[in-house]
């Protein structure tokens, strides 16, 4: 891609790229003198983005970036600067739009790229195109990486001490479709796709006219018809124009190319999972919708959701929580002081000792993921980055009896977590004999009830890949047993119990033991304190909607969105003040920064607007919006590059319009 200066003067002014573009690394530049006096005139008591540049430096280096960009071919912007610009744009929820024109007219965002006032920016498809170039190269989690190793060096985090995890939903960036409409859609889809890649094989393979009218419009447009009889006909409909579709496809005298085309198969895999096709006796085909209790459904984990994101799938948790997208997993260091400290001893807290809580890892999968799954892949990810902690607070959810014995282990972790209750029918009722009331005795390979029975048989065998253990009790024992109500539900045979080996056993046991404690369950309480967290991600990042489709670039969102947390968390510890999110970008609150102003409900009270010769400049009234704030209109003449005087305010340069 080729870096281009804008050729109008209209909204979005500023570089773009084009065909072939290159990065030829910049070494480290100080903040221009102009900027940086008129920033500190601006923000005299500073911003987020200031307070980044002066406490970090240039955080990200354009080396660490050259895997994503040729050798050949004209410079491109900067991606250190285009990554710093993302996390700002994450930090206060921008769009693209918004972060290029902040980029534009804004002198905080100015000062922490270190650009001069006059600089025109970029125009907002960089940004797209940034991404895709970490997302084609591995690099979407880079920015986290190079943030925490800046930390590490500072003594605000290390390995050991102690971590918790937690997650939460995240909505895709797609509507929510029912199965009819699914179907409906993907065939849209797919007839788009042909259309556009072969017009003329469309014409003929088709009735273009009478196609056009079910699949003209989005299926989403219009009402599903409200008689159970005709939807039941249009779904059947959906699908008989859907295998029609590939059969033409398929044909031997189609192009063999259209059977490649991502949305042909989309819309095969759709077919399959949703309709069945049957051969009638005199060699009619029927096509019907597959129904869960007859012909069986895909488990929820492999359904396509959306013909648009292949990644999304359908989740629930509890009885209230339905939906469509992904899950994140976000980790943190909530250890005291002494636990996190810089190398030598020295502590680097403020002056209250206390160090912010700064996330370590975040991990997305597609919403049918168990928490339980993510356990490893967590502490892997924590490992490579040589911050696995020595305590690790999860919910129920993360562990296992086995997960427990190999964190240990395999990491040295300490997984802090309550074990799953007893789910059995006499562990709910709590009237029953659950299996804490047998004793199981390993070395003669039996069990005994609470009648006093001994079991008759004790079989190793694994279980969903789980080593286990099954004992059964003779029936001719349960049968008579006057307490037999109360110790198993089954018509025929004895009780039958299912238990871990030894050492898991022995752990388990210990483990449900030591969690009843109050001891156990002070020291879980900090766990809690994960639930802020995700209140953070999402009032100040909006982590629970998906900006992109696709599980790559949730992937990338939320590592951004973990980098803007850990800065926000910051520039509170800097300014010791407690960590509160900023305020949304169309309030004036967002162009003020310090913590302060948003915990005591201050606003700013000016607002600077810059104005490049032959630029168009951004409107005052529409940043100020309608707080009736005042206007410092700056204005740069062709001597522009002259140093201001000291005092701002005597300053030929200003104008101060109320």
């Amino acid at each position: 891609m080729i870096v281009q200066r804008s050729s109008f003067a209209g909204p979005d002014p500023g570089r773009k790229m084009g065909c072939v573009v290159s990065m030829r690394p910049r070494r480290p530049v100080g903040v221009p003198v102009l900027t940086a006096r008129m920033a500190r005139a601006a923000f005299p008591r500073g911003a987020l983005a200031i307070r980044i540049r002066d406490e970090l430096g240039e955080l990200f280096a354009d080396e660490r970036f050259a895997a994503a960009f040729g050798v050949r071919g004209k410079p491109g912007i900067s991606p250190a600067q285009l990554a710093m610009v993302t996390v700002l744009q994450f930090a206060e929820n921008l769009t693209d739009r918004q972060a290029a024109e902040a980029v534009r007219a804004r002198i905080d965002w100015k000062y922490c790229l270190a650009l001069e006032l006059d600089d025109p920016g970029f125009d907002f498809t960089v940004l797209s195109q940034f991404r895709t170039r970490l997302l084609d190269h591995g690099l979407e989690e880079l920015a986290l990486d190079l943030l925490l190793a800046a930390l590490q060096d500072k003594g605000l985090v290390a390995a050991g001490g102690k971590q918790r995890t937690d997650s939460t939903h995240v909505i895709s960036a797609v509507r929510d479709l029912n199965r009819t409409e699914l179907a409906g859609e993907t065939v849209r889809a797919a007839l788009e796709a042909l259309a556009v890649a072969a017009p003329g094989w469309l014409a003929t393979a088709i009735d273009v006219s009478d196609w056009n009218t079910r699949y003209g419009r989005r299926v989403d447009s219009w009402r599903m018809p409200s008689s159970k009889t005709k939807r039941e006909e249009l779904a059947g409909a959906y699908g008989t124009d859907g295998y029609a579709l590939l059969r033409a496809v398929y044909a031997p005298d189609a192009p063999g190319w259209l059977a490649e085309l991502p949305a042909v198969e989309v819309l095969r895999v759709v077919l399959l999972q949703n309709y069945t096709r049957t051969l009638t006796s005199n060699g009619r085909e029927v096509i019907t919708r597959r129904e869960a209790e007859q012909d069986g459904l895909p488990p929820g984990r492999l359904r396509v959701a959306s013909p648009y994101d292949l990644d999304a799938r359908w989740a629930a948790k509890g009885e209230d929580l339905f939906w469509c997208g992904y899950k994140v997993h976000y980790s943190e260091t909530c250890g005291t002081p002494p636990e996190r400290c810089a190398p030598g001893g020295e502590d680097p807290g403020g002056e209250d000792g206390e160090v912010p809580n700064i996330i370590t890892n975040v991990a997305v999968t597609h919403a049918a993921v168990p928490d339980v799954a993510m356990t490893v892949p967590i502490h892997q990810a924590l490992e490579a980055r040589d911050l696995l902690p020595g305590e690790h607070y999860v919910d129920s959810g993360y562990p296992s009896v086995p997960l427990v014995a190999a964190s240990r282990r395999d990491y040295g972790v300490t997984l802090i977590s309550p074990l799953l209750a007893d789910v059995s029918a006499q562990a709910r009722a709590g009237t029953g004999f659950d299996r804490a009331a047998f004793c199981i005795d390993f070395d003669t390979r039996t069990a005994r009830c609470p009648q006093g029975h001994t079991s008759s048989s004790w079989s190793p065998c694994r279980q969903r890949g789980t080593e286990a253990i099954v004992i059964k009790f003779d029936t001719t024992t349960c049968a008579p047993c006057p307490v037999r109500a109360q110790c198993t539900t089954a018509r025929r045979g004895g009780r039958q119990l299912t238990v871990p080996p030894r050492e898991l056993h022995a752990a388990q046991q210990s483990a449900r033991a030591e969690q009843n404690t109050a001891d156990w369950q002070a020291k879980y309480a900090i766990r809690a304190g994960a639930e802020s967290t995700m209140h953070q991600a999402v009032t100040a990042c909006g982590a629970r909607r998906a900006r992109y489709r696709g599980l790559a670039k949730n992937q990338l969102q939320q590592a951004f969105s973990a980098v803007a947390l850990n800065m926000i968390r910051l520039d509170a510890h800097w300014t010791c003040h407690p960590s509160t999110a900023p305020a949304p970008a169309t309030s004036p609150a967002s162009i003020s920064h310090s913590p302060r102003d948003h915990k005591l409900g201050n606003r700013v009270r000016h607002l600077v607007v810059i104005s490049v010769p032959g630029d168009r400049p951004a409107s005052p009234m529409s940043l100020a919006g309608r707080r009736g704030l005042k206007i410092i209109a700056v204005s740069f003449s062709s001597r522009a590059q002259e140093e201001p005087r000291e005092s701002a305010s005597e300053s030929p340069e200003f104008q101060r319009v109320q």
